[in-house]
């Protein structure tokens, strides 16, 4: 197991785990700062994310930021990743042997930061992530503690892309992140 992020970049970067390695243009691996106490993790690349090698650069990676802005965070205070490194075709929802396949870089990427919170986008995270029943509409903004980590979920942004109802519950699930990042990391300016 690597135990350095240059080892497990590398890992990650020649990994031919699953059929998605196939059809890849680019391992998605991760963006931030590698000591963040918040980590953001999505379900998986989509066509941006696939050319340019970075998570969230998207439409809804705009979003993303415009969000991070909202509670006074962006990319560099943060670490964003996904369940899955590589493009699963058109989009779709990534399958449970693609999430298996890839789940131990996600792993390995959560033990060298140890963020203190974990925000899960969408309901393929949360289901890899907090817990395998999770229901993104009546659970999303809810707290779970796991080793020590504080972890939520709210929608994804490309679900608030298609639906803008969704966006003043994820505004004040968004306010719970803010004041949950200024009980537990002090940063004061939030």
């Amino acid at each position: 197991m690597a135990d350095t992020w240059e080892a497990l970049k590398r890992d990650c970067m020649a990994c031919r785990g699953c059929a998605l390695a196939d059809t890849r243009t680019n391992v998605v691996f991760g963006d931030g700062a590698e000591d963040a106490e918040i980590m953001f993790i999505g379900e998986g690349p989509g066509q941006h994310e696939d050319e340019q090698g970075v998570p969230f650069v998207g439409k809804a990676g705009q979003l993303l930021d415009d969000m991070l802005e909202i509670i006074h965070l962006d990319r560099t205070k943060v670490y964003i990743a996904n369940v899955v490194k590589c493009r699963p075709p058109q989009n779709r929802d990534p399958l449970n042997v693609e999430q298996d396949a890839c789940i131990g870089f996600l792993r390995r990427q959560t033990a060298l930061i140890r963020p203190k919170i974990i925000v899960c986008l969408g309901r393929i995270a949360a289901k890899a992530i907090i817990k395998e029943d999770f229901k993104i509409t009546s659970e999303h903004g809810q707290w779970f503690a796991r080793g020590g980590v504080q972890m939520t979920a709210i929608y994804h942004p490309a679900a608030l892309l298609r639906d803008v109802s969704k966006r003043p519950e994820t505004f004040e699930d968004l306010k719970s992140i803010q004041s949950k990042v200024r009980e537990l990391c002090g940063h004061t300016d939030i």
